[in-house]
């Protein structure tokens, strides 16, 4: 009897636009071998420049040697730049691009790759993202589409015959997608192919409607990841480098005039962080000197910093830093201030707090350094800080002028009051006094320390000279007042380049003074300044965004949702009885889904620190593997179960997320409320689940209907 051809035994075949990419990263991967690498530039009329500014260094008056110390600061970065690009300059011919095109001009194709380095041989056209003007082509249009854009010396014309973005590692092709469809190499070598995404509004074709289960009825059947077929995951789950996936509208704001502000703002996974990242790494490509520690990055929590810490050097930026906020005032305030106490209060009330976070309090900061004559010195600014501070005549007529209503009468006295009593033991300390309690500033101090210093004495300072940065990029700006932003606008060089992204829906620390996107830049005195907002939510499945966007209520932004890019299945809620219910069938569905998908990551996001404890201990008894506690933002970023409170998952994402205890208790009808559950459902890339003993909370029961 003889074989079935169509037997399941005969692998499929594979998709022609697939055998077609094998074929030209074999091609693109024997000339790579075949050719040798172009030597890069020589440093050696650098290195002379050098030599000759330090000399000049040497025997320049004193009012002349910063102007040659910036000098020699420059020529020095162009040096590094020049040294580091012998590594990241040379194309990886185990991963030598990340899209293909093909252009038509003129009758005649030709393809062009594009990679995080240059090579442009004959018949070879890999050109870096960043710097070629080609590659404008590839971000900007479509397949199919006709284009007209002046590349270089000319005015080009032509059309989009492909558009790929391609996964190649080791030097094999592990996936393309195209217009055509999504196509993955499994394990066994065979290829399998699911239609294309494409953006669509909320509530299109194939959405799914979230619902509610009993436990006791259906709970016990259900499995997280059963969407899982062809999903690629990754064992790295820190922030990827995602060049090739980059939109039109995140290009252009990527590829914006290095002077002046750019303002981002967008929903959850809508690339903001990203183009915040990738905008660094471009400007560096234009600008060597733009890779320097003249180049920040700022975030406001160390899981966000260790989350996209990775990022610019993997697309060759390896000077520029990457800090929190608190980190980088409390170095510079320590510098400045180096008498005061370097341990933080624990305790501050909540009013002290909003009082020096609050905008009103920076101006009439400003208006007692105008009014008060004094030396330029420190001193002068800590006596500023606590002059204005602990005078309640000092701010009341600000705030009743700027924000009536922001602080009743006792508020105030009694936050004024609570900092003259810690500013007497402070200045009893630096006296000299014994004091039986420790002396302590806030961490909000920082910032109005660094503001008053500016104000009396001049630009702060580093290294014995005025800081000027080329950049300073700033993440999830929600969280940050208005006075740390005017201080980082004041480290800035001439050109003022400066990049805010953040999302007002996402604003759960409300002490920050952030209110809208026009009071925020008023407080900084840039009203008017251009808002770009990113629509595309790229991170979450189609249902997660719509439950999310329900749950802010009339809190969201926009009228119009925004756009998602993949379907997926429901988001779904649980209730039970007890929580020893609730672990028993978390521990069933967490290991099934550990085996099922080993390099899955999981978020079980608790409201508070208390239950968080009860279901690791629970999970642990239950031998439930890979688990960790995140206790203080010190996420692993692997496969694996991370359980943590909410409040520290902001800006980051997870394949899977269960939000446990979405109970009307811990999730009620408050602004604060619907911000944070709305930060934890967005975290989920793939699935969402909730979860709740007793009754469940009333945002959820409105974003199910139910």
């Amino acid at each position: 009897m003889s074989a079935d051809p169509t037997s399941a035994t005969e692998p499929p075949a594979v998709p022609a636009l697939v055998s077609e990419e094998e074929a030209l990263l074999a091609d693109v991967r024997a000339r790579l071998q075949s050719t040798p690498y172009d030597v890069p530039p020589s440093e050696k009329d650098l290195v002379e420049e050098l030599l000759r500014l330090r000399d000049e260094i040497r025997g320049a008056k004193e009012e002349d040697k910063g102007a040659i110390m910036a000098q020699y600061d420059q020529q020095y970065n162009v040096m590094q730049q020049l040294r580091s690009s012998r590594d990241k300059a040379v194309v990886d011919p185990d991963s030598p691009y990340f899209a293909h095109m093909r252009l038509e001009e003129d009758g005649a194709s030709r393809d062009v790759y594009l990679g995080k380095a240059t090579r442009l041989d004959d018949g070879l056209r890999i050109v870096d993202w960043r710097h070629a003007p080609v590659s404008r082509l590839f971000y900007v249009y479509q397949q199919g589409d006709l284009y007209e854009e002046r590349l270089g010396d000319r005015v080009r014309e032509g059309e989009v015959l492909a558009r790929r973005t391609l996964t190649i590692e080791r030097g094999t092709l592990e996936r393309v997608d195209a217009p055509e469809g999504t196509f993955s190499r499994a394990d066994d070598g065979t290829w399998h192919a699911r239609a294309a995404g494409v953006p669509r509004l909320l509530g299109g074709a194939g959405a799914a409607q979230p619902t509610l289960h009993d436990a006791t009825a259906s709970a016990p059947g259900r499995r997280l990841g059963t969407d899982g077929r062809g999903r690629a995951h990754r064992v790295d789950k820190r922030l990827p480098d995602i060049a090739g996936l980059i939109d039109p509208e995140q290009f252009e704001l990527i590829t914006r005039s290095p002077k002046g502000f750019v303002v981002i703002r967008g929903t959850a996974g809508s690339g903001k962080t990203t183009v915040a990242l990738h905008r660094i790494a471009w400007l560096a490509y234009q600008d060597p000197t733009f890779d320097s520690e003249d180049t920040r990055f700022l975030v406001f929590s160390r899981a966000l910093r260790d989350y996209v810490s990775h990022v610019l050097p993997a697309l060759g930026v390896r000077r520029a830093k990457v800090q929190t906020f608190p980190e980088w005032s409390a170095d510079l305030r320590q510098r400045h201030f180096p008498r005061l106490p370097r341990t933080l209060a624990g305790d501050t009330p909540e009013a002290v707090v909003r009082l020096k976070t609050h905008p009103a309090t920076m101006v009439a900061l400003e208006r007692h350094v105008a009014t008060h004559d004094g030396p330029a010195t420190a001193d002068q600014a800590l006596d500023d800080w606590i002059s204005v501070l602990t005078r309640e005549q000092a701010l009341r007529p600000v705030l009743d002028e700027l924000a009536p209503g922001a602080f009743t009468d006792a508020q105030l006295r009694n936050a004024t009051l609570w900092c003259r009593d810690r500013s007497e033991a402070l200045i009893a300390k630096l006296e000299g006094e014994e004091t039986d309690d420790p002396v302590r500033l806030d961490a909000e101090d920082d910032a109005l320390l660094l503001r008053a210093y500016q104000l009396r004495v001049g630009p702060l300072r580093h290294r014995n000279r005025p800081i000027q940065y080329k950049h300073v990029a700033i993440d999830e700006v929600q969280d940050f007042s208005p006075i740390e932003v005017r201080v980082l606008m004041d480290c800035l060089d001439r050109h003022q380049c400066l990049t805010l992204s953040g999302d007002t829906q996402q604003h759960v620390m409300q002490a920050s003074g952030f209110t809208s996107w026009s009071g925020f830049l008023g407080w900084l005195g840039v009203e008017g300044a251009t808002v770009d907002t990113l629509r595309v939510a790229y991170r979450s499945a189609e249902p997660i965004v719509r439950f999310a966007q329900s749950v802010l209520g009339e809190l969201a932004e926009d009228d119009t949702p925004p756009l998602t890019v993949r379907s997926g299945p429901p988001v779904e809620v649980f209730r039970f009885t007890d929580h020893g219910h609730c672990v028993a069938f978390l521990a069933d569905v967490l290991e099934r889904l550990g085996r099922d998908e080993p390099l899955a990551s999981v978020a079980v996001v608790s409201p508070d620190a208390g239950l968080a404890s009860l279901y690791m201990q629970g999970l642990e008894r239950a031998r439930v593997p890979r688990l960790h506690r995140v206790t203080d933002e010190d996420f692993r970023f692997l496969p694996g179960i991370e359980i943590v409170e909410a409040r520290q998952v902001k800006g980051l994402e997870f394949d899977y997320v269960v939000v446990v205890e979405a109970s009307a208790g811990a999730y009620p009808d408050t602004p604060g409320a619907r911000r944070l559950l709305h930060v934890a459902a967005t975290r989920a890339i793939h699935q969402l689940w909730l979860t709740s003993v007793g009754t469940v909370s009333p945002l959820v029961r409105e974003a199910i209907g139910g």
